[in-house]
């Protein structure tokens, strides 16, 4: 018998921490600075700014794997475009790129999504995945967290289906959940803000107006990325995402502000 490779360790040890580290990560976000919804590229770059400030930042995504539609370009072929200025985030994470024609960068998307991940993970922003927000919570007119749930306990048979949420505290809520807009489409449902949807294609004005949108939607959530363009019914822009970068920045400064100004 060949000698072993690997260090001999129980299978509780390894079950013990998994569950240890998990429980920690969920105390932390009990509550929290920021709550981003949505793992995209809005989402990513406001959670790496943020946390580079040194705030308690968790993303919640309902997929298992973040990132959103940054994996692939148009019509299934993994090659992403950023317009200038986006390129010089680009250049802040790391992201090798070329510029094929005068301010239009080009890079792979598995590449550009997987250095973005890390960049906000190594800055310190948590995740916590296959998770769904179902409510925000508000108190005096404020979002003041989320309430959260299993992502796949909403496919069970509704006779199955009794998973009770938790809530989680935090002082800012940041929607970059793209085309669901999730948390400005729960405060609609309530009659508490317009929800337009998304208007037609049109890259040359959608990125700008995305971007000059971007802000506090209603006290407490602040609406970045697609979530934008749905809240005020704004073209679309298909497949370039420097909007989605600057926006998820605009995003992040605005918490900063907020925090920074006095009660």
């Amino acid at each position: 018998m060949s000698e072993k490779i690997f260090h001999e360790v129980p299978e509780k040890e390894i079950s013990r921490a998994i569950v240890g580290q998990f429980a920690r990560d969920m105390e932390a976000a009990l509550s929290a600075d920021v709550f981003i919804i949505g793992g995209g590229p809005a989402g990513l770059t406001a959670a790496r700014r943020l946390a580079l400030e040194g705030l308690d930042v968790f993303i919640i995504e309902r997929n298992n794997f973040p990132g959103g539609g940054f994996w692939v370009g148009g019509y299934f072929m993994n090659t992403v475009t950023f317009r200038a200025p986006a390129d010089r985030i680009l250049d802040e994470i790391g992201i090798p790129h070329e510029e094929v024609s005068k301010g239009l960068h080009v890079t792979p998307g598995p590449l550009a999504c997987g250095r973005l991940i890390a960049a906000a993970s190594e800055a310190g922003a948590r995740f916590l995945q296959l998770t769904r927000v179902e409510d925000l919570m508000l108190d005096d007119g404020r979002v003041t967290g989320v309430v959260i749930n299993w992502s796949p306990a909403a496919h069970l048979p509704k006779g199955v289906y009794a998973l009770d949420p938790i809530a989680l505290e935090s002082r800012y809520v940041i929607d970059a959940t793209g085309h669901d807009a999730t948390g400005i489409a729960l405060l609609a449902k309530r009659g508490l803000l317009e929800l337009k949807g998304m208007g037609t294609h049109n890259i040359q004005a959608s990125e700008d107006d995305v971007v000059e949108h971007t802000g506090e939607i209603f006290p407490g959530l602040i609406a970045a990325g697609m979530s934008v363009s749905e809240a005020f019914g704004l073209s679309r822009m298909g497949p370039t995402f420097g909007a989605m970068l600057l926006s998820g920045e605009r995003a992040a400064e605005i918490v900063l502000q907020g925090i920074a100004a006095p009660a």
